[in-house]
């Protein structure tokens, strides 16, 4: 089956434009019915980002859950992970986090979670779509089994002492100067609130949400901001998350930024130390730098590369136990805690690590130092460029010259009409002229 509306996070789209109150309403109704099994009240769980959109989807998702006999918990702005973490502790059937994750304000999103909190398979996500486009007036809910909705209290602080609770209770930040960037986002509140809480002097942006300035010149995606910060305020690190705070990026006490795979690195290492590894081994994407890899294997452990995209990171962590994965744009999945990436709860590790080491962030969260990586992007109006003789060529040749030292990765978007190729090797020179080649062969047919 074609996949028309979800993609690899749920449905996202210009907020009134793709993403619109009929689209909300008729996912409210599909999503209840296909969750709903025996003859208890069921409910929903739905959350948001701070987004002017919001509004809108969440009244038209209470009207599409409720018209097919679903009860709806309203939380109102809190981050992604809250969110499968409480359908899951509050037994809800489904939850639904109302956001865009990264994009800018005029973008908007439904992302789904079952029960058991981790977001919806695709075949589940295939139930849904095939309701999407069905006449479902003869399964609306009876006059007397309609829905009601209620917004909740309590939830962001459920979500602070679950956070806190990833720690022991004997660590704390006192001491440390933290500036934390909330991109005017889903976590502006909780995220400052649980630092404080711990013990640590809290300088606080990107926490004055107005709709529209969600992930604007702020966050995991605009570091400048938090670079300034804090060199300005002379703090130990700085903290970015993004508009729904599942994903993070660090700043050290010089201002440079720490990515992904510097995280996943500190945090793997401390995890082998104490015994906590369930694996030997951390689960990332193709896009993490072969430094990782290497350094990782120094350590007697593996790197386990999948697709881009934090699903299949997770997908592969359930399917072969592994408790630590993530992406070098900071989406770390910590599975002893979360069903998804939790940007915050990937922070309060490394914050731990910090606080133990009695050392500077610069030198405890270079593990590595990277390789060269030169990635570039090229347009093409149709067809299927990759499938080129000349192009094919050109990759093979590119290969054998960046030989085992070395990595090309070339792949379609899943979402534009783009070719992204990427390569990886200890001579940036040579990267940067094989990635060349490709492009140039890539040109020929693209247009």
């Amino acid at each position: 089956m074609v996949r028309r509306y979800f993609g690899t996070d749920g449905i996202r789209g210009r907020a009134n434009k793709v993403i619109t109150p009929e689209l909300a309403l008729k996912v409210g109704q599909a999503a209840g019915l296909v969750f709903k099994n025996g003859e208890h009240r069921h409910r929903v769980l739905i959350g948001k980002d701070t987004r002017l959109s919001g509004y809108m989807i969440e009244t038209a998702l209470v009207a599409g859950f409720t018209s097919v006999g679903m009860d709806v918990l309203l939380t109102g702005p809190i981050p992604t992970p809250a969110v499968g973490m409480l359908a899951r502790s509050m037994r809800a059937d489904l939850g639904v986090m109302i956001s865009a994750s990264h994009n800018p304000f005029d973008d908007n999103g439904i992302k789904l979670f079952g029960p058991d909190g981790f977001k919806l398979s695709d075949e589940v996500e295939a139930k849904i779509e095939k309701l999407l486009d069905a006449d479902l007036s003869k399964r609306l809910a009876k006059s007397e089994d309609l829905g009601r909705a209620k917004r909740i209290d309590g939830v962001q602080d459920r979500y602070i002492e679950f956070a806190k609770h990833t720690l022991p209770k004997s660590v704390s930040f006192e001491g440390l100067r933290i500036v934390i960037d909330c991109a005017n986002g889903a976590a502006y509140k909780v995220a400052p609130g649980a630092l404080w809480e711990m013990g640590a002097d809290v300088i606080a942006i990107g926490v004055d949400p107005d709709g529209m300035n969600i992930n604007k010149d702020c966050g995991s995606t605009d570091l400048a901001a938090i670079a300034h910060k804090v060199r300005e305020m002379r703090a130990d690190i700085g903290i970015a998350l993004d508009g729904d705070a599942d994903r993070v990026m660090i700043v050290d006490e010089r201002g440079h930024v720490v990515d992904g795979d510097q995280l996943l690195a500190v945090i793997a290492e401390s995890w082998k130390e104490d015994g906590r590894l369930q694996r030997p081994g951390v689960v990332a994407t193709v896009m993490s730098n072969l430094g990782l890899e290497r350094h990782l294997r120094g350590l007697g452990l593996e790197l386990i590369r999948t697709p881009v995209g934090d699903r299949y990171v997770l997908e592969h962590m359930r399917a072969h136990g592994y408790n630590i994965g993530g992406e070098p744009s900071g989406h770390i999945i910590l599975s002893d805690y979360t069903t998804t990436g939790d940007g915050f709860v990937a922070a309060l590790q490394l914050l731990a690590v910090i606080k133990r080491s009695n050392k500077p962030v610069s030198e405890v969260c270079h593990r590595f130092e990277p390789l060269p990586q030169v990635l570039k992007n090229i347009r093409y109006q149709k067809g299927k460029p990759l499938e080129n003789a000349g192009v094919r060529s050109a990759i093979a040749s590119a290969e054998k010259k960046l030989g085992r030292g070395g990595r090309l990765i070339v792949r379609p978007s899943g979402t534009e009409p783009v070719i992204r190729v990427m390569g990886e090797g200890d001579d940036k020179i040579l990267v940067e002229a094989v990635v060349d080649d490709v492009i140039e062969a890539l040109s020929l047919v693209a247009a």
